[in-house]
């Protein structure tokens, strides 16, 4: 789960490997940090600090490196029940806000205090999986297993559930627009789709390789909705223009036919793409051809 810093650097996570990397875009040096046993990283994200944070979705633990001492800290989970801390966002006044996929819970940590509070969702099995945070300051989660949405209330951590209308959908992830507009991958459908939270208006659009083509990464950069399509290989990127309603797609580079998988993607600091590809160990920068504005 690439994630790019203040100062430029890329920093990712290497689940099997039990690793933390941090990347120079500007002379490709890549340095490793190898993380507390079995913690088996997920997702890493940066604070306002640069701390680069991550989820050990295998020893019931989120933690962080300090670049500067490269010392980690870890925070264990409260409740043993809570077993995999999973995907991982900071809001506007520095709380960490991260989901638990097989737990099925979301939890909130303090970084301050350390303190950490965890809510199961009251949906069966939803899985928990990808978190983000609106311009109002509230959390909001894709649920795997369910077809749901769910916003949290970051004073209360009270959950709302916005229903999703066709059965068989799942989300992996989710993003925010700068609109307000929640868009969502619905994976177990193979379709696109966008919740309107002022309105409750619900649409959604089929994805170009069809209902098994498995939507799982998504970002919107500037207005335009980027995905991929797990279940084709190679993984096509695909564009969305919610202006025209068009898609585009093209093929990312994976190495072989069963390679690939883009598990996460995130904007750049000048709004290109960085992805992961879990199956191939690299990390791609895309950089989004833009039209010269009119004169």
């Amino acid at each position: 789960d690439p994630v790019q810093a203040d100062d430029g650097a890329i920093w990712w996570v290497g689940q099997w490997g039990n690793l933390l990397g941090r990347i120079n875009p500007a002379t490709g040096e890549m340095k490793e940090y190898p993380l507390p046993a079995n913690a088996m990283p997920h997702t890493v994200t940066i604070d306002a600090k640069g701390n680069a944070w991550y989820t050990g979705n295998k020893n019931g633990t989120v933690g962080y490196l300090d670049p500067k001492s490269e010392k980690i800290t870890v925070f264990k989970m409260p409740d043993p029940k809570a077993k995999d801390p999973h995907t991982l966002e900071f809001d506007a006044k520095g709380i960490a806000w991260f989901t638990l996929q097989q737990s099925n819970m979301v939890g909130r940590l303090d970084p301050a205090t350390g303190d950490i509070k965890l809510v199961t969702v009251p949906t069966p099995g939803s899985k928990p999986y990808g978190i983000k945070i609106d311009a109002e300051g509230n959390p909001w989660f894709s649920c795997n297993g369910a077809p749901c949405l769910y916003k949290v209330d970051p004073a209360t951590m009270a959950l709302t559930e916005v229903k999703l209308p066709l059965a068989g959908t799942t989300v992996r992830r989710l993003d925010i627009a700068d609109d307000g507009m929640i868009w969502y991958v619905n994976s177990g459908m193979g379709r696109l789709g966008r919740y309107n939270p002022r309105s409750g208006e619900i649409k959604e659009w089929p994805s170009p390789s069809g209902p098994k083509s498995h939507p799982y990464a998504i970002a919107v950069v500037d207005g335009i909705v980027w995905y991929n399509e797990s279940g084709v290989r190679p993984d096509p990127l695909v564009r969305f223009d919610p202006k025209t309603e068009t898609f585009q797609s093209w093929p990312v580079p994976s190495g072989g036919v069963y390679a690939g998988i883009i598990r996460h993607m995130r904007p750049t600091k000048d709004d290109n793409l960085l992805i992961h590809q879990s199956g191939t160990n690299r990390i791609i920068l895309v950089t989004v051809k833009r039209r010269a504005a009119s004169r």
